[in-house]
């Protein structure tokens, strides 16, 4: 089954990286943010590449407008989805929190609450990944998903994010996302208290879905 994944994590003040896709996506991508570096780092196996601000503005992008390091996102392959039957995908984002938190609970782990600053930085981003019919962590103007949470104003200490394109169901997703490492990580983070999730279906689109799941936890939040 064609599916494309990818999975971010950072914790304020200690970076660390979640790395994964499958399907369609960039082999072997790793995706981080280094606070008061300013670096954003994208690397394949056979195709390293590291930015900084400066040298970000010299990178070819995909258009004019468009400031995500090239390199740094994937496109589906012409007609990649045809024939997948997408009139009935629907996120329901209480079934998406029942589902999450039953899954941590078998873990022995805390459940989430939604929080609608999450789900705006998933929405945020879900529709900017549509626009450009695209997958990855950072968005047309560059942002990377601690830059999207903090745009919503939320306090954040931790930022974990999850996308996928091409699935026709939340149950297709949630298993992709449980069948790889990082995806998985992020799905049975710690500490993690909060989440929001968000689904944009555009049928004119290679990718047809696109799904985003932002988890995270408020500085000063007790454990």
């Amino acid at each position: 089954m064609l599916r494309v994944l990818l999975s971010f994590l950072l914790v304020v003040g200690v970076p660390a990286v979640l790395g994964g896709c499958g399907g369609l996506g960039p082999a072997d991508s790793s995706l981080s943010y280094a606070p008061n570096e300013g670096v954003l780092s994208w690397g394949g196996k056979n195709r390293p590449r590291r930015y900084t601000a400066e040298g970000a503005k010299r990178q070819r992008t995909a258009r004019l407008t468009d400031r995500a390091p090239f390199g740094s996102w994937s496109k589906a392959p012409k007609n990649a989805f045809k024939g997948r039957d997408y009139s009935r995908t629907r996120l329901n984002p209480r079934t998406a929190l029942e589902m999450i938190n039953s899954y941590r609970a078998s873990k022995g782990l805390k459940p989430l609450k939604l929080n609608p600053k999450l789900a705006q930085a998933a929405r945020m981003h879900a529709k900017d990944l549509a626009s450009h019919d695209r997958i990855s962590h950072y968005g047309s103007d560059g942002s990377d998903p601690l830059v999207r949470v903090q745009r919503t104003g939320y306090p954040v200490h931790l930022a974990a994010e999850n996308v996928g394109t091409g699935q026709v169901s939340l149950a297709e997703v949630f298993k992709g996302w449980q069948k790889s490492p990082g995806h998985n990580e992020n799905l049975l983070l710690k500490d993690a208290r909060e989440m929001g999730m968000a689904l944009v279906v555009d049928p004119d689109t290679e990718y047809k879905t696109f799904w985003t799941l932002v988890l995270g936890s408020r500085r000063g939040a007790s454990s």
